[in-house]
């Protein structure tokens, strides 16, 4: 296809089921346990009920992870000039605030459940690391006087304790699935619920297990997320945008066109990286500064070549083009990668070539699990990108655009799909990417 390049118009995102995707918890909370005597959470006393815990059901934001500890070795920095070194971290730092924007951790609070049951626990957005001891957030009882209190919790896949618990205090099944808890007093019950620590028992980085509360004939359950924490994946943008953009080719026969926009890019970008994936029957060798040619098996197709392309891209965003585009003097990367820095849930945002304003949404109901689900594209945008006028979210865009690199690694393209790579590569990622236009 011939066309030129022009500037933003469409922004894409690679979501698929954003809502779900993003907003699937609440919110969560984890801290490592070490040994814990006071709750974070005060209760209050109600004048009108004798030791009647009444506490703030949040959201607790955790604001004040517990820093880490590198034993034995040395510190990353020490590999960078130290004149380099205060632009480097504010960069750093930048990448992990937009890393956090991307993976939700805006929503990472606690919210406690209210005591519409004598009960309060932790109704979601409790997540321990496997294996690791980890206080139980809010737990605590709300009752008329008796002479007892008794409280009971279970577990399936883990263990239950109280941490520190004392000779006298009354705790049946320490460090078992089941665990009792009781005292005359109700303020010295609550003092106990306060140090109940969870332990997974079997290693999983991404599981679930409820937790059965009960007192007397009232009995509730809370989920508990057990999640493996994850490396954060941060590219160095660098100061320009040879260091933040590579342009990706996939080549096929076509080297008169494919010379005509290595030479356009050149005019506008003398310094930025090319890499060309070329599965031509007969390949030709194609060299020049900042050019990186891989040759693969003769006709593997469209996406094959996008794989290997993007595999070798050491930047944080690539741009796609086709191997017959010709950049002008109205081709702007920058005001791609403009759109991307200040909307970091963006994995993609796509252009226009010429006249083609090629775009579509899908829309997909999931059906039953013997016959799958529908889906079906339709022709038109899901909405505004609020701020951009003229940029709206769609589910397919042009072959011209800016990709997140790692978000693209992540879904990669289906290498089954050699000549119609047009319209696939959007679809193919529609369950974890986020489209827009």
């Amino acid at each position: 296809m011939n066309g030129i390049l022009k500037t933003v118009f469409i922004v894409f995102l690679l979501t698929g089921l954003l809502t779900t995707c993003l907003y699937t918890y609440v919110g969560s909370w984890s801290k490592t346990s070490a040994p814990i005597r006071n709750s974070s959470f005060q209760a209050l006393k109600n004048p009108e009920i004798t030791e009647f815990p009444k506490t703030n059901i949040g959201p607790f934001y955790n604001d004040n992870p517990t820093p880490c500890t590198c034993q034995n070795t040395e510190p990353a920095n020490r590999f960078v000039p130290n004149e380099e070194l205060g632009d480097l971290q504010k960069r750093r730092a930048e990448e992990f605030r937009q890393h956090q924007i991307r993976t939700g951790k805006e929503n990472d609070v606690l919210i406690l459940a209210p005591a519409n049951t004598p009960l309060q626990y932790p109704i979601r957005g409790f997540r321990v690391t496997p294996m690791n001891k980890t206080l139980i957030p809010g737990l605590a009882l709300q009752a008329q006087n008796r002479a007892v209190y008794k409280v009971s919790l279970s577990v399936q896949k883990g263990l239950l304790s109280v941490l520190d618990a004392q000779e006298g205090e009354q705790v049946e099944g320490q460090n078992e699935k089941h665990l009792s808890v009781s005292s005359s007093s109700l303020r010295k019950l609550n003092e106990l619920l306060s140090r109940v620590a969870y332990t997974s028992t079997v290693y999983h980085i991404k599981t679930q297990d409820l937790v059965y509360f009960s007192f007397e004939n009232h009995e509730v359950i809370f989920p508990i997320e057990i999640r493996r924490l994850s490396v954060p994946v941060l590219f160095d943008p660098g100061t320009d945008i040879n260091s933040q953009v590579t342009v990706l080719i996939k080549a096929f026969l076509r080297y008169k066109e494919l010379d005509i926009l290595i030479k356009s890019i050149r005019w506008l970008y003398p310094k930025i990286k090319i890499i060309i994936a070329d599965d031509s029957l007969k390949p030709e060798k194609v060299v020049g500064d900042h050019i990186e040619h891989y040759l693969m098996p003769p006709a593997q197709g469209w996406f094959a070549g996008r794989n290997l392309a993007v595999s070798q891209v050491t930047t944080k965003y690539f741009l796609w083009v086709d191997d017959d585009f010709v950049f002008l003097n109205e081709t702007h990367i920058e005001s791609f990668v403009n759109i991307m820095e200040a909307v970091p849930e963006l994995d993609v945002v796509g252009g226009q070539v010429e006249t083609n304003k090629f775009f579509f949404k899908l829309e997909y109901e999931e059906g039953s699990s013997e016959e799958g689900g529908c889906i079906t594209r339709v022709y038109k945008t899901h909405a505004p990108l609020p701020g951009f006028d003229g940029c709206f979210f769609a589910d397919g865009v042009v072959n011209y655009f800016l990709g997140r690199t790692d978000a693209v690694r992540r879904v990669g393209f289906d290498p089954f799909l050699k000549r119609v790579a047009h319209t696939g590569c959007e679809s193919v990622a529609e369950d974890v990417m986020r489209p827009a236009l």
